[in-house]
Parts: structure tokens; sequence; C-alpha cells
């Protein structure tokens, strides 16, 4: 199952408008969509090694450009948006975003911009907490860069080889990470009864 999803990504991947689409995903998950570029990117670096610091620049640009506008809607619509992003699971993390930048401001973006952490959720606290915009872009800047450059080089430089392996422990790394998921679900829901 997850060895056919894996074909498609790199199909998807070496695809004319391809760049197009990972810039499109990069600006629209650093506000508002649940999927990371992380996605588009790895295969596209895995399938075409020479032009993966390309992608990691557009996938960064993107992302940073997507971040603005998280910030700016956070900035603008905060109070708007509140009872909404209150119903969803995104609320918890906003709590925790906020505690962060209480405490570490221009740290708290490199760190999520960095990490697996939903990046959305920091742009909008920013905005809402009025973090300053320059010291906002800057470590989005260097957060996401470092992140995007770092899995492209990695994915370039394992080449065919990686690709080969990958392929071939795809169905194990994907099961292994839906049961990763499902028991930190699980865990998440027995830390947080009552």
């Amino acid at each position: 199952m997850f060895q056919k999803l894996y074909d498609k990504a790199l199909q998807w991947s070496k695809h004319r408008h391809a760049a197009k689409y990972l810039c499109a995903l990069s600006f629209a998950e650093s506000s508002f969509f649940p999927i990371p570029p992380d996605v588009m990117l790895a295969p596209m670096a895995l399938s075409q090694p020479d032009k993966a610091m390309r992608f990691a620049l557009l996938t960064t640009v993107a992302s940073v450009l997507g971040g603005m506008l998280g910030y700016l809607i956070g900035f603008f619509m905060f109070d708007s948006i509140s009872p909404w992003l209150q119903t969803t699971h995104f609320w918890e993390n906003y709590l925790i975003a906020k505690s962060w930048f209480e405490q570490w401001g221009f740290l708290a973006v490199f760190v999520a911009g960095f990490s697996p952490i939903p990046y959305k959720v920091f742009t909008i606290a920013a905005g809402a907490l009025s973090m300053a915009f320059l010291p906002f872009v800057l470590a989005s800047i260097i957060g996401r860069g470092g992140r995007f450059f770092l899995v492209a080089m990695l994915l370039a430089a394992g080449g065919e080889k990686l690709e080969a392996k990958l392929r071939e422990y795809m169905d194990r790394l994907g099961w292994a990470t839906v049961a990763l998921v499902v028991i930190g679900a699980g865990i998440y829901k027995f830390l947080h009864q009552g």
C-alpha cells in the first residue's frame, strides 16, 4: 500500500508543474493547510538530485511568504478566527505557541520553522501577539530554510541508492509511522482525560 503511494509521489515529483505545486503547497502549509511540503520536496530531491537545492530554495521562499500571510491573519483577523480555532485540534498548539512566544520570542519561530511542530500555528500566533515583523521573517527564513535545505541535501546525496532502499522498506516505514501516530494519539487521549 505505502509502496504504491510512494511510487505515485515520485511520479508527481517528475510532473512538469511539480515546482509550481511544491510552491503552492509550501505557501498554503505555512498559514492554513495541514500537509507539510516535505511530502513533495523529498521525492523531488530524490528523483532530480541536480535540482534539489533549487527545490529547497523554492520551498523556503514560498513557505516564508505563506508564513507572512499567517502572521497577517493573526495580526488582523485573530478575533474573527479565534472561536473557530478553539474548536479545532490546533487550539492547544496555539496556547503552547503563545506561551513559547512569551518566553522565547524569536527562538520560538525558529524552532517551529525547523521542527515538525505545526508552523502555521506559530505564524498566526506571532501576528496575534504582535511579534516584531522583521525578526519573525528572519527566524522563519533561518528555520524553514535550515529544514528544507537539510532535507534536500540529505536526499540528493543519497540519490538512487537511498531511493531504492526507501522503496524496499516503504511498507514497513509506512506501517511503523501509522503505529506511532496511533500510539501517540492514545497516549495524548490518556493524558488529557477528564
